[in-house]
């Protein structure tokens, strides 16, 4: 198992840039990229739009001069209205991609409002359009060789456990296994990694304090308070299982990749002296490099 080592990508909301906006402080793509270069990550997805040059083979090109390979990223879109057709975005987003030599898209059903604090309920006549619509465009990235996948996400219309179990069971997309979101909106990823592996074709690693997941489900904190008060954690240092996520992953044949995705809110300029969210990524490689030690 000790292989999946090779397959650690990274991603710049770990170091706070996110498309939300009011986020946080957003770090520049060159502080960003050198240091994902000097931890030792592989790749990255590309993050927000204006992050990384708008040009592909400029983007590729920025990747390549700091070492690490393209992924793909995430693309949140707008799958449950009838009336709104997501297949002109997102073939810009696989046209993108290719030319980038990225090959995984990580959709989420946008709620169509800013931010992850809040959701509609959706209908019966809502799902069946968004589980269409899944389906549209698992094929359409298929016929130009990029992996589509749909990511259960805090404050988007696949959200809760039942949200996922519904995902499977009336689409053939593939699922980007959050191992954050998941806990936060009451799924287990630990049973859907070993249940369901079959299934998953992209991972994000996180670790969660579920005392503060529990209050993000009640409501009682929205959740980019939650975020901002250290709802996520280093891996090995929350309550998620990633060992044993990892280890049914492998155990099934997965090859995709594992993303150090921890969500992150900067509040301001790191100091001089200040390790910043580098630390914490270290923190994770190491625990995954302890994992990949027992299982050899």
């Amino acid at each position: 198992m000790t292989a999946f080592m090779d397959r650690i990508a990274g991603a710049p909301i770990s170091w706070g840039v996110c498309e939300v906006p009011g986020w946080g402080w957003q770090l520049d793509p060159a502080t960003v990229l050198s240091q994902m270069r000097d931890v030792g990550l592989a790749a990255t997805e590309f993050g927000p739009d204006g992050f990384l040059p708008d040009d592909p083979r400029h983007k590729a090109r920025t990747l390549a001069d700091n070492g690490l390979r393209p992924v793909g990223g995430f693309v949140p879109v707008v799958l449950h209205e009838s009336t709104h057709d997501p297949v002109p975005e997102i073939i810009r987003a696989i046209e993108g991609f290719t030319a980038a030599g990225a090959g995984t898209l990580v959709l989420a059903a946008a709620t169509g409002a800013e931010g992850y604090d809040a959701r509609p309920v959706l209908d019966a006549a809502g799902w069946r359009t968004l589980l269409t619509h899944l389906d549209v465009l698992d094929r359409l990235a298929d016929q130009s060789g990029v992996t589509a996948t749909l990511h259960p996400h805090v404050g988007t219309m696949v959200e809760t456990a039942g949200d996922v179990e519904r995902v499977l069971a009336g689409s053939g997309i593939g699922l980007c296994l959050d191992t954050g979101h998941l806990v936060i909106g009451g799924a287990d990823p630990v049973a859907l990694a070993a249940g369901h592996a079959g299934r998953i074709r992209h991972t994000h690693l996180k670790d969660v304090d579920v005392s503060w997941a529990r209050r993000v489900q009640s409501g009682a904190v929205p959740y980019t308070e939650a975020v901002r008060r250290g709802m996520y954690r280093p891996l090995g240092q929350g309550d998620v299982d990633i060992a044993a996520i990892v280890g049914s992953l492998e155990r099934a044949g997965y090859d995709g990749w594992y993303v150090l995705e921890q969500d992150t809110i900067l509040p301001g300029p790191i100091g001089a002296g200040e390790p910043g969210p580098i630390a914490d990524v270290r923190a994770s490689l190491e625990h995954l490099r302890s994992i990949a030690r027992s299982s050899a």
